[in-house]
């Protein structure tokens, strides 16, 4: 296979990660935000690492008429910035949350076994919906999706499209207007260091702000989660220790502009053998914006998502790098002269450490664009120019 689709898993010896379990609605302790009465779905895993679901510049959010309705779009451009209401300091974290608050949903699915609650951002005023695919997976085979607005509204949503290979999905709340879109800025803007802020309905519990720092950029990330059949995801990942827990996923980490960064995903924890660590250890992981929002306007205009392709399969390989195992004939590999054995250390200027790192760094490009590898054959250290294709999902 494809190494942009699915390398050959090895044990890299790391802490473990997958996606974050949806959140049963029942929570003990106390009544969370409104749903269906007493209906209950069961816990689905363990969080290992768990998919949970920067300055940026600011541009005048698109607008397009749809017969006499106006439609407010978040999916073009970085929308508007903040506006101080007076009562909390400017760059503050209060701030954000009151202005960004209103553009975060939850999202609770109800089917069968495998229901849930995650979050979500909104896109257009309108009902466009930007969440994790393994929070609705569940229910793209029959089921029940059900948004639940900060303003106390709810209304039921049906999907637009999903991507397994990015764990993003798009979803449309029906009947519904006068939503305000979330703002996105851009994650290649992030620092190491910078305050971030996560919003989300961790454990259901709705309207949920916590903050922390950006740990780490570029981070390679595998997340998967063998009991809901949900295939594995390989993200680019923005690391923060932003308390980001089970339900936060699909909703946005966001700067101190109020700017969405990304999508908060996957979390990292002890794993089961740990005992009580179940939720955040402060290894949270978001997808960037800069690969979620081109994949949101493709999901939003066709249900389908394209994705760069370098058209090889590889592992990791010995004291670092990723070692090809397989050129698909014919594809961007194979003509720029890359062989089965040659060991890839670079794409671009990024340093690859294994084959998780080969397939972050070539999802974080687009289609057509072109790349140089660098490689060791024979221990030679070379470098090959490769035009990436396309794959396409949905």
């Amino acid at each position: 296979m494809p190494v942009d689709h699915d390398p050959v898993p090895v044990d890299h010896g790391h802490v473990p990660v997958e996606r974050v379990p949806l959140v049963p609605p029942a929570l003990t302790g106390g009544p969370l935000y409104r749903r269906p009465p007493r209906r209950r779905f069961p816990v689905l895993a363990i969080v290992l690492v768990t998919a949970v679901g920067g300055g940026a510049a600011g541009a005048v959010i698109d607008r397009t008429v749809l017969g006499q309705r106006t439609v407010i779009s978040a999916l073009a451009t970085p929308p508007l910035s903040i506006q101080d209401t007076g009562t909390a300091p400017s760059g503050s974290v209060q701030q954000v949350a009151q202005a960004v608050l209103p553009s975060v949903v939850s999202v609770v699915v109800s089917a069968g076994q495998n229901g849930g609650e995650g979050s979500g951002v909104v896109l257009t005023s309108d009902g466009l919906i930007l969440t994790n695919n393994h929070v609705v997976s569940s229910a793209a085979t029959g089921g029940r999706i059900t948004v639940q607005f900060h303003d106390g509204r709810s209304a039921q949503a049906s999907i637009v499209g999903r991507d397994p290979l990015t764990d993003l999905a798009v979803i449309k709340a029906e009947s519904v207007s006068g939503l305000r879109p979330a703002t996105f800025g851009r994650s290649s803007d992030l620092a190491v260091g910078q305050t971030v802020v996560a919003i989300g309905s961790p454990l259901g519990l709705s309207g949920t702000v916590t903050s922390g720092i950006v740990s780490a950029l570029d981070r390679p990330v595998r997340t998967g989660d063998a009991q809901s059949g949900v295939q594995d995801t390989v993200i680019d990942a923005i690391q923060t220790d932003a308390a980001i827990n089970p339900g936060n996923s699909g909703g946005p980490l966001v700067n101190l502009r109020g700017y969405v960064v990304g999508i908060n995903s996957a979390i990292a924890s002890l794993g089961q053998g740990s005992g009580s660590q179940s939720g955040s250890i402060g290894l949270g992981f978001a997808i960037p914006t800069d690969e979620a929002q081109p994949i949101a306007q493709q999901l939003a205009t066709s249900g389908q998502a394209t994705h760069a392709q370098l058209g090889v399969s590889v592992r990791d390989a010995d004291g670092g790098g990723a070692t090809v195992m397989e050129v698909t004939a014919g594809g961007p590999a194979d003509k720029a002269g890359l062989r089965t054995g040659d060991v890839v250390t670079k794409v671009e200027e990024r340093t690859i450490d294994g084959a998780d790192a080969l397939v972050a760094a070539v999802r974080s490009h687009r289609p057509g664009e072109r790349i140089v590898v660098t490689y060791v054959r024979d221990g030679r250290p070379a470098t090959a120019t490769a035009t990436l294709g396309a794959q396409t999902t949905s």
